[in-house]
């Protein structure tokens, strides 16, 4: 028996958890869909990898919406470590019972171990997401989600194998904690480094890549509803060039869909070169890429894209 079949409310096949995602608000490809299938019904975490934006972290998020359940989010960076990822003393509450401790009664009387089980208890221990993620829960196994784990050093990968491999912490004064039931464990990573094998060999390993247009519009649709369709389709086309052209950071969905509130904020219909050029900032964040494309390479790119929708049946795009 798997580690999660015992979890009620999973759903029985993939078509169900593409299904019950879109219900969520994320619209799955069918591939992405059964890596999410196959870590729910394994008992497994599930590793993803891709550019920025494009949509990993709401993965995650959008579990725990499907499933009802409460949401660990672990967000990584240069330096964090096992105070601020799993568990630490409350020094201060430690110090102040010490001294209450020798206030109350004469120093040479002091049960010293009994003081010291005292103050290594769980009263005294400030749980953080790791730790969290192993505590049960009523509505059922939390979602964790270790967001951008290769922001963090290196070293501190080490400390997540015993989590990953076996859904237990070991802390010294107290002894190993280990989850009753394991949670539904999310990592993502960009890829600004490599993540150690050891990490990647405890997980299911899927690579969540830039949207179809299709795909993208839906999404679009989804987030921004109240958008123009002729709008949707034109930023939509417009953005799938850009992921084309030789730029420093392609937009990803997060950008296309703060292009597109940008847009509708501004009552557009349809583009036009100028608006382009003034809005472009919400989609391309880096100088050099909003020079390559601003003014007369924009101009093109959206009579191209004009051009081709007029030729393309109503609603379709591809």
């Amino acid at each position: 028996m798997s580690r999660a079949e015992g979890s009620p409310g999973l759903p029985a096949t993939v078509e169900a958890v593409q299904a019950a995602l879109g219900e969520a608000g994320y619209i799955a490809p069918r591939n992405l869909s059964t890596a999410i299938f196959l870590a729910l019904r394994m008992g497994r975490p599930l590793f993803l990898e891709g550019e920025a934006g494009v949509g990993k972290t709401e993965v995650g998020k959008a579990l725990a919406r499907m499933l009802g359940r409460r949401l660990i989010r672990l967000q990584c960076y240069e330096g964090l470590d096992i105070s601020a990822a799993a568990y630490e003393w409350n020094y201060a509450r430690q110090m102040l019972e010490i001294r209450l401790a020798e206030a109350t009664r004469a120093a040479p009387t002091l049960d010293n171990h009994a003081l010291s089980a005292h103050l290594y208890s769980e009263t005294f221990l400030l749980k953080r997401p790791l730790l969290q993620a192993l505590e049960a829960d009523a509505a059922g196994p939390p979602i964790l989600l270790i967001d951008e784990l290769d922001r963090a050093d290196e070293p501190f990968e080490a400390f997540l194998l015993e989590v990953l491999s076996d859904f237990q912490l070991t802390i010294p004064e107290l002894g190993t904690i280990r989850a009753a039931v394991p949670p539904v464990v999310v990592l993502t990573s960009n890829r600004t480094r490599e993540i150690h094998d050891a990490i990647k060999r405890r997980c299911l390993y899927h690579w969540v890549d830039y949207p179809s247009a299709a795909r993208e519009l839906e999404i679009l649709q989804r987030k921004v509803p109240d958008a123009p369709a002729a709008l949707s389709r034109q930023v939509v086309a417009f953005v799938q060039r850009l992921r084309g052209a030789d730029l420093f950071k392609s937009p990803g969905v997060a950008e296309t869909i703060d292009w597109t509130r940008a847009l509708t904020t501004l009552d557009q219909l349809v583009l036009d070169p100028e608006t382009i050029d003034a809005t472009l900032g919400a989609l391309l964040k880096y100088q050099d890429d909003l020079l390559r494309v601003q003014g007369q390479v924009a101009a093109d790119m959206l009579r191209d894209i004009q051009a081709g929708l007029a030729q393309a049946p109503l609603g379709a795009l591809s």
